[in-house]
């Protein structure tokens, strides 16, 4: 999926989720006495994420700090005149949040402004000593201070005569002459701050710092969409080289085609090896797919074996692979066979991403959807579609034993979706991935069930039909989590490699602006057109088709996969179908594209890509 490119503007239900989230006392505690706060606002930021808002941990930071200049400026300012508070309109939250705080005296932020704030650069590394009260509080909480615009206080200038001896002519003259330069030249309008009230200073003073934010802000945002033109030019230009490559290569396997011949001939259409021989002959090639340049819904798929004697890349077509795994519709089959799909998720705050990760398993073609969740989502869920088979027993003090009565019906489940992170929700579906296992049930995990498998890699560890779809912030954590030492951003496709060998050669996705899918041996980059538009929920449309399509590959035969790892094939096939029901949304839609119009594109995108 393309990356978001959203500017620094924040709407108010934006900074009140921000709030809610940031005024959380374990946040508090966090920020607390922590020179190095980076963990916790890239936490912040990943749950404003899975609320639908997606906003960088820096974004976050800059926000927090701006909105406590403006309370405390405000506070200030109530002192003088009641009704000033109005001033900052998230007032009452704020004050809620920081009442608990050591008291702050809000002039000294004040004085902090004319002085200049000399600690502001933009990072959470060690301070250098902290005089003034509003840096030690902003230095207790773990951020730094905000620089503020002072109130300047300008003067006319006034020429002053020099007597030298007895003689005043020079003295006349240059006066004279500086009156007469004076008149000139036109007037500056001359500002004179000294005579106003303290009111009217400090609401010079609120506009002035709005306005250099706004600024900021506006800066901030056309310098990202530059670098987004230049990320879309340079993938451009890496997209044409491999184009080059490939007919390169086209023409050195054409002109290396005889010896080839000795080997039997094929009876099938001409399929290349997913994984390379340990004994190939020199001269033997595989025959080039052109059926790549005619037909444009063939996304090129780039391949990658990591071993010790070097990198193999080659190009080929996978989803043929995807239309052989789709079960035909027949009048002999009965209710269930071609997939009965179980979602564990769903709590009080997340009602709609268990939704639409089970409607998304029914339009791709599961016979029946089921939905493990607390018992205050249960209704709202259901009410969301008849269609849907909802439990309310996730939060029950026997939640294993209720799910466990079900699994033996189920051919694959999906852990996350709207799970949240309470301790008790994560411990039950910790249990249930445990009896899933056992069972060799498929299972795909993503949102907060990869917040679990952060936090013990070895639940999933080495089990083959396991399937991770982490975005590049759950990606991030999943990686620290599982090396001990921070991700290395400059190769994505090789670290998904390591992550994946790392867990036992399960299947991970990172979901992106290209998908990389690998399972520690091959590496395949879906780079289906989508669109620009990123909206909430993209990710539970992805792991809910992927649990349809992981019971249909694994199902399937040998044949049918041409030797391809089946997690391999699936995983494409839901990334693939998910990046065209986005772009048939946003062709209809534009920027006001939800995910449930996504939805209802998928009977025609997945017709266009596996039935036609």
């Amino acid at each position: 999926m393309l990356a978001n490119t959203r500017g620094f503007l924040w709407s108010d239900v934006e900074t009140r989720a921000l709030l809610d989230i940031w005024g959380e006392q374990d946040v508090q505690t966090a920020l607390d006495g922590n020179f190095r706060n980076s963990h916790v606002y890239r936490d912040v930021a990943c749950r404003l994420g899975e609320m639908g808002f997606e906003r960088t941990p820096e974004q976050c930071r800059i926000r927090v700090k701006s909105l406590k200049r403006q309370y405390y400026q405000a506070k200030e300012g109530t002192k003088k005149n009641g009704q000033y508070h109005k001033i900052c309109k998230f007032y009452d939250e704020m004050e809620r949040i920081l009442s608990n705080r050591p008291h702050i005296d809000p002039q000294d932020m004040i004085d902090s402004a004319a002085i200049g704030d000399e600690t502001m650069d933009g990072t959470e590394e060690e301070g250098e000593g902290i005089d003034h009260p509003l840096e030690a509080h902003m230095e207790s909480t773990g951020e730094c201070s905000y620089a503020e615009h002072p109130v300047k206080l300008e003067y006319p200038s006034f020429p002053i005569p020099v007597t030298v001896g007895n003689s005043t002519a020079p003295r006349q003259n240059n006066i004279q002459s500086t009156s007469g330069l004076s008149a000139g030249r036109p007037k500056r309008s001359k500002k004179r701050y000294t005579n106003l009230s303290l009111d009217k200073l400090m609401e010079r003073f609120l506009e002035q710092s709005m306005e250099a934010e706004e600024n900021f802000y506006k800066y901030e945002e056309q310098r990202l969409r530059l670098e987004e033109r230049r990320r879309e030019a340079e993938h451009s230009r890496e997209l044409h080289m491999l184009q080059v490559l490939g007919q390169m290569f086209a023409g050195i396997g054409g002109s290396a085609a005889p010896p080839a011949a000795a080997h039997p001939p094929q009876t099938g259409p001409p399929m290349p090896p997913m994984y390379p021989p340990t004994h190939s002959h020199p001269h033997t090639a595989e025959q080039p797919n052109h059926s790549l340049a005619s037909n444009p819904l063939h996304p090129l798929v780039i391949e990658r074996s990591f071993s010790l004697g070097g990198t193999v890349q080659r190009s080929m077509d996978i989803l043929p692979l995807v239309r052989n795994i789709v079960p035909p519709l027949t009048s002999k089959k009965h209710k269930g066979q071609d997939g009965r799909i179980g979602i564990i998720g769903g709590c009080q705050e997340y009602t709609g991403a268990p939704y639409f990760a089970a409607i998304t398993a029914l339009k791709v073609g599961a016979d029946l959807s089921h939905v493990f969740c607390t018992k205050d989502a249960a209704t709202v869920i259901k009410s969301y579609s008849p269609e849907l088979i909802v439990h309310p027993v996730l939060d029950s003090p026997n939640a294993l034993e209720e799910v466990d009565k079900w699994l033996p019906r189920l051919h694959s489940i999906v852990v996350g979706p709207g799970l949240g992170r309470d301790d008790k929700l994560l411990k039950n579906a910790k249990d249930i991935i445990e009896k899933s296992k056992t069972q060799d049930i498929p299972i795909i995990i993503d949102a907060d069930g990869l917040w679990l498998i952060a936090r013990q890699p070895s639940i999933i560890q080495g089990y083959q039909k396991g399937i991770l779809t982490p975005n590049f912030m759950e990606f991030s954590r999943l990686y620290e989590a599982v090396h001990h030492e921070p991700l290395d951003s400059r190769d994505n496709q090789r670290s998904v490699a390591q992550l994946s060998s790392a867990l036992g050669n399960l299947t991970v996705v990172l979901k992106g602006e290209e998908d990389i899918i690998t399972d520690g041996n091959k590496v395949m980059v879906c780079s289906q057109e989508g669109s620009g538009r990123r909206c909430g929920g993209q990710g539970d449309l992805l792991s809910g088709s992927l649990g349809v399509l992981a019971h249909w590959a694994l199902a399937s035969t040998a044949d049918s996969t041409k030797g391809v790892n089946p997690s391999l094939v699936a995983a494409f096939g839901a990334c693939a179908l998910t990046r065209q029901c986005n772009r048939q949304a946003f062709h209809k839609h534009g920027r006001a594209t939800t995910t449930s119009d996504m939805i209802q594109e998928i009977s025609s995108a997945f017709k266009t890509l596996y039935e036609s």
